[in-house]
């Protein structure tokens, strides 16, 4: 008979609570019963060591927390910048913190990779406070990124990637996902958290959720590379209700670098158009999204938020109810991994310098399909 693991059932209970899941998830998840699962909650039952593993397993905690004897606490490893209504976030869900420590995983291997290259500070980060002039931190950030303002030459979906690609060559680590590393059962919420940055002076990183509508990502994309220019690290919600200094600002760098005011305000105001008239017109000649113009009408106060919130809300909803094929997974891995991150890894695995199987774990892939990634990089 196998021995029975005497965990404590105050802290199985935390751990399902800590993931979001209800009884029957969580005994779903973990393949047993509710009314199994139950038993060990109350603790008129004991799981055997493996099925205390699994069980540890389904809900995203390590197998030593069931052993504690109070909850750990799990502080956020970067400032929560995130309110609603002017209040803080609830606590922050175990696939944001995974998210998070995933990231910073890759920026540590990164740093020292950095180091042993005797590479110099990035002189655009931290270079900037909050109180600067808005319009000249976002004129510092069109300079380092080579990036005019736009006049309408291409879409904004062609941009969001010139964007991303200018911000990789400054040496900017940029990371998309829409799930927790690999695992498509573990989304994101969008409503939790769109973006985060991590401040330093030689590898910067950000990071945008893809589960946010893509018309949405490249004010996301802006506004933390802003939090960057003033070497501020956080998790954001780019909400235009946040109060927070931090993400005032950031939110202004980033109207004003996608769409500068003294060349948006003229034509708005020339425009005789319906208001959906009227954002076509204008997201053409900014060859951004609709929404990114609506966005800045908000800002300048010439929409009210309802309006803004329902044009949101329309596309959020749009692209949750377009189905997807889940595309190359090769390709997804240097988008989730940064392409210049992920260069960095295989150089040295494929040189000899790094193990496959510790590449393989960084970048998310397994050791024999490096090649394959490193083939889709080249593309």
């Amino acid at each position: 008979m196998s021995a029975k693991a005497h965990i404590n059932p105050q802290i199985l209970r935390w751990m399902r609570e800590r993931g979001g899941l209800d009884l029957g998830d969580a005994a779903r998840v973990a393949g047993i019963s509710p009314d199994q699962l139950a038993l060990w909650e109350t603790g008129e039952s004991r799981p055997t060591f493996l099925q205390a593993q699994k069980l540890a397993l389904a809900l995203h905690a390590p197998f030593g927390y069931l052993f504690l004897t109070e909850p750990p606490v799990e502080d956020l490893p970067l400032p929560d910048l995130r309110t609603v209504g002017g209040a803080p976030m609830a606590r922050p869900s175990v696939d944001l913190l995974d998210t998070i420590r995933l990231s910073l995983q890759r920026q540590a291997w990164y740093l020292d990779y950095l180091h042993d290259q005797d590479t110099d500070p990035l002189p655009f980060v931290a270079r900037f406070a909050t109180d600067a002039p808005v319009r000249e931190v976002a004129a510092d950030m069109r300079a380092v990124l080579g990036i005019d303002i736009e006049t309408g030459q291409r879409n904004w979906e062609i941009y969001f990637r010139q964007l991303i690609d200018a911000a990789e060559a400054a040496g900017i680590l940029v990371m998309r996902s829409g799930i927790v590393g690999n695992n498509t059962h573990r989304p994101l919420d969008v409503a939790e958290f769109r973006g985060f940055a991590i401040s330093n002076p030689l590898a910067p990183l950000v990071f945008i959720n893809t589960a946010d509508a893509p018309a949405a990502r490249l004010f996301t994309l802006m506004h933390e590379l802003a939090h960057l220019w003033v070497g501020s690290s956080g998790i954001s919600n780019a909400s235009p209700g946040n109060t927070r200094r931090e993400e005032v600002f950031c939110n202004a760098v980033a109207s004003e670098f996608l769409v500068p005011q003294n060349v948006f305000i003229p034509l708005w105001t020339a425009s005789t158009a319906s208001l959906p008239e009227r954002l076509a017109e204008l997201a053409l000649r900014f060859h951004v999204s609709r929404l990114v113009i609506m966005r800045r009408a908000l800002d300048l106060g010439l929409v009210d938020h309802a309006t803004y919130l329902q044009h949101y809300q329309a596309e959020l909803a749009a692209f949750r109810d377009k189905p997807g094929s889940g595309g190359n997974f090769y390709r997804n891995a240097s988008v989730k991994n940064s392409k210049r991150f992920a260069h960095a890894v295989l150089a040295e695995a494929l040189s000899g310098r790094l193990l496959l199987r510790d590449a393989g774990r960084l970048l998310g892939v397994q050791p024999g399909k490096l090649r394959l990634l490193a083939g889709e990089l080249e593309q």
